[in-house]
Formats: structure tokens, C-alpha cells, sequence
């Protein structure tokens, strides 16, 4: 969206803020508009991922160049004095809250589009347009109450942290003729979306989140780090994404 941090929060300052069309836009999002986003972070409590997994389960996915490059960051929170933990929020019921929430978004949005012109639409979309299709008005149901567990797990998690950080996506950028991921680290997924687990994971808690330069791959490809604040806690998250920014000072394009 930007290429600095500063961008972002210029961005946001023109589109924050309480509008009677939007339920949502209240005074609580408004950005300040003198406030510096340099401050000093020593004492922040950094939660730092460890694997994503469910209870008792593996964790999800993850490139091994990908996992290196993100751990890489966590002595730069630390030379910042932010105090950094390894700890994560239950996962439960993440991935199929996401999913149906998907399918059916994508089912209510495309179907007639799908019904009436299949031949332009491509088979991922066909696909979770079918997906959509099956679930009931129970299973949507369900879906939103565990939304909203969900939502209240990472708050209360992050009432004895200010940020999580995390790998932005599982995998290093991949070839533009290429439709998704089918495999990671030798491991064969299972659908197209399961790449994106590390965001959409976030995605479904409701938390502010922002992605950060990281690091180059040894192909010289771009991985971001992604740092998640509290709900409504927007401006202290472009503070400390501009401090990571600052400390870790990422050449924007790498020398090959």
C-alpha cells in the first residue's frame, strides 16, 4: 500500500475517523494528526509466534527461508527494549471460521456471475463459490458465534501483550504465471488458500495488523514481518512498525 511506514499513517489520517455512512468509522479510529510515530518502545511486550498450531496438532506450514528471515527480526525488537516472549492465542477453530466466512461471502457476492458466465471465472473462485452452496444457515451461524470467540481469545491474549508478531505469508513470492502455491517445503496442500493461513489466521480475530520489509531470500525475493496491535490500538501499531522499520532498515531493493 506504501513504501514507508509514514505513507501508511498519511493514508489512514485521510480515511479514519467517524462517518454517519459507516458503522464502523468511529472517533475511536481517528489517527491523531500531530502526534509523532517516533517514540521510544523500551518495556513493549512483544508476543513472538512459534508454529501456529491448533492445540495437540502440528503447526501450520512454513517455508524454512521464510521461518529464518522472520526469527531473524526478533533481535531487533529486543536491541529496541522491547521485552519479547515466545507465546501465541488458541488457534481453535480459526481455519474452518475462516472458510466458511469465505464461501459464504464469496457465494452471496459471485454465484450469478459464476451461473451466468462460468467460462471467466476462474476455477479457484468457481470452487469456493460450490463450497459456499453447500453450508446451511446453521453452519453460517455457528461460523459468526465462533467469530466472535475467536475475536475475544486474541483480546484477552493481548491484555498481557501489546503486539504479536508473526511471517506475513508461508511462502517467498512466487512466479507470476503461477496460480498458488501446491506444495510447501515438500508438503503437498490441500486447497489454494493454504498458503495464506498466517494471514488469514489474523484476519479472522479482528486485530489491526501491519506488514513490514524483513528481509531478502537468497533468490533475493521480498519477506515481510507481520505485526499485530490491539483492536482500535491502530496508532500505536503504526508506531511500533515505524521503529521496526527504522532499527531494521531494510534496502528496498536487494543487490543481487
Amino acid at each position: 500500500m506504501a513504501r514507508t511506514v509514514a505513507d501508511i499513517a498519511l493514508f489512514l489520517r485521510a480515511i479514519s475517523g467517524p462517518d454517519a455512512r459507516a458503522p464502523l468509522a468511529t472517533e475511536a479510529f481517528h489517527l491523531p494528526a500531530g502526534a509523532s510515530l517516533d517514540t521510544d518502545m523500551r518495556g513493549t511486550r512483544i508476543a513472538w509466534w512459534r508454529d501456529l498450531a491448533l492445540p495437540n496438532q502440528a503447526g501450520i506450514l512454513i517455508d524454512p527461508e521464510v521461518r529464518a528471515i522472520t526469527n531473524a527480526q526478533r533481535t531487533i525488537f529486543e536491541a529496541l527494549g522491547c521485552i519479547v516472549e515466545e507465546a501465541e492465542p488458541d488457534w481453535s477453530g480459526a481455519d474452518e471460521t475462516f472458510r466458511t466466512l469465505r464461501f459464504w461471502s464469496q457465494n452471496l457476492r459471485l454465484a450469478d456471475a459464476v451461473e451466468a458466465h462460468p467460462e471467466q471465472v476462474k476455477d479457484t473462485i468457481r470452487w469456493e463459490v460450490e463450497q459456499g452452496a453447500k453450508l446451511s444457515a446453521r453452519d453460517v451461524g455457528l461460523a459468526q458465534l465462533k467469530h466472535t470467540e475467536i475475536y475475544h481469545r486474541m483480546r484477552r491474549f493481548l491484555q498481557r501483550y501489546d503486539f504479536f508478531v508473526l511471517p506475513v505469508s508461508q511462502v517467498a513470492p512466487f512466479d507470476i504465471n503461477q496460480p498458488y502455491p501446491e506444495e510447501i517445503d515438500g508438503t503437498r496442500l490441500e486447497t489454494y488458500i493454504d498458503w495464506m493461513k498466517s494471514c488469514y489466521y489474523i484476519s479472522v480475530t479482528g486485530a489491526p495488523a501491519m506488514s513490514v520489509p524483513a528481509g531478502f531470500t537468497a533468490a533475493g525475493l521480498p519477506i515481510g514481518i507481520q505485526i499485530v496491535g490491539h483492536h482500535g490500538g491502530e496508532w500505536k501499531l503504526l508506531q511500533m512498525a515505524r521503529a521496526f522499520e527504522q532499527a531494521a532498515n531494510i534496502r528496498r531493493k536487494p543487490t543481487l
